[in-house]
């Protein structure tokens, strides 16, 4: 009975071998299998995390154009309704210096002051801190210009000596503070001088 006995241990141990060898064939395969799968999806997040990197740079790029072309097109705007504005007043001057089509000239005056007042509170919204500071203080000596321009316009015989200084006082004035404010939008759009 030993013999058999060692020969039923021995088939025993042998399909259990078989039993067992195909288990941990299959368990490794699985293992394997989870972390291939694993890897994948590892691999999946990383691309989806790149692109989604890119996206944000993307649009963040896209953002700086879109803001500097804002500012680009508000600059050209102010730029223009502040040199007419300063041109108008320098026409009305003119005008009542000369005596001639003063109404008109107070109506292109008015129509240049509407223009720039527009242009410039749109540029309150749109420009940084540079420029809307040489932007304000542009339109205070343009505002205190336009002031002495319509008191004295209001009766040019009265202050004929005081018109005739303004044209001076305009460039004096005025002007500089024009050129630093284009400067400043220049000097934040990169354009070089």
């Amino acid at each position: 009975m030993d013999a058999s006995w060692a020969g039923m241990l021995i088939a025993m141990v042998g399909v259990a071998g078989t039993l067992g060898a195909a288990l941990l064939t299959q368990n490794r395969a699985d293992r394997t299998k989870r972390m291939e799968l694993e890897a994948a999806a590892e691999q999946r997040r990383e691309e989806r995390s790149h692109a989604e990197e890119l996206l944000k740079t993307e649009q963040a790029r896209q953002w700086q154009l879109d803001s500097l072309e804002r500012r680009r097109t508000c600059y050209i705007t102010l730029n223009t309704a502040s040199r007419q504005y300063l041109t108008a007043m320098t026409s009305y001057l003119y005008a009542l210096q000369g005596s001639e089509d003063v109404a008109t000239s107070l109506e292109n005056l008015e129509a240049g002051r509407l223009a720039y007042r527009d242009s410039y509170a749109e540029s309150q919204l749109v420009v940084p801190e540079a420029v809307s500071r040489a932007s304000s203080t542009a339109k205070t000596r343009l505002n205190a210009a336009y002031g002495k321009l319509r008191k004295y316009g209001a009766a040019p015989s009265t202050y004929a000596e005081e018109l005739a200084n303004l044209e001076s006082e305009l460039h004096r004035e005025v002007w500089p503070y024009l050129g630093a404010l284009k400067r400043s939008m220049r000097a934040d759009l990169g354009v070089d001088d």
